[in-house]
């Protein structure tokens, strides 16, 4: 009898130690995968190209929504590059636009959007967090990217 109490004991505490590492990394995600970190992938994502380099960078734009979206794209002319809209819930969409800029060169852009990110109100939805990793993750490559294949060139 002894036996299954201590065993029932120990098998409490270590629940009790998984409930609370898995509340601290749900503590963790929610810090991670929040509006303002969003938004300054968002701005993380926006990069300015000369009349020199502008083509090579939208050209390597297209190849990395290609990369990274779970649907193809639809549309890719001189000013916008577009991904279909996803049939499923917690999977990213991407576009692109290209900006001219007086006196030459242009802005490119890069956005995302997740279905099922959202709920009413612009509550959090379901797949808030599944949607914001991939947001987060795409945004912030972006950048690194294009600086990495613009220097191989």
């Amino acid at each position: 009898m002894k036996k299954i109490a201590v065993f029932a004991l120990v098998a409490f505490t270590l629940a009790a130690c998984s409930s609370e590492e898995k509340q601290a990394r749900k503590a963790q995600q929610e810090i991670l995968h929040s509006e303002p970190n969003l938004a300054a992938a968002q701005r993380d994502a926006i990069i300015d190209c000369t009349p020199e380099n502008c083509d090579a960078a939208w050209a390597l734009t297209k190849r990395y929504i290609e990369q990274h979206s779970e649907t193809h794209v639809i549309r890719a002319d001189a000013v916008a590059i577009d991904t279909d809209v996803p049939d499923d819930s917690g999977k990213a969409s991407f576009s692109a636009t290209r900006a001219p800029k007086a006196g030459g060169g242009a802005t490119l852009s890069l956005f995302a959007q997740c279905r099922g990110m959202y709920g009413q109100n612009s509550e959090k939805g379901s797949d808030y967090d599944e949607c914001a990793e991939k947001i987060l993750k795409t945004q912030s490559g972006y950048l690194p990217f294009l600086r990495s294949h613009a220097s191989a060139q």
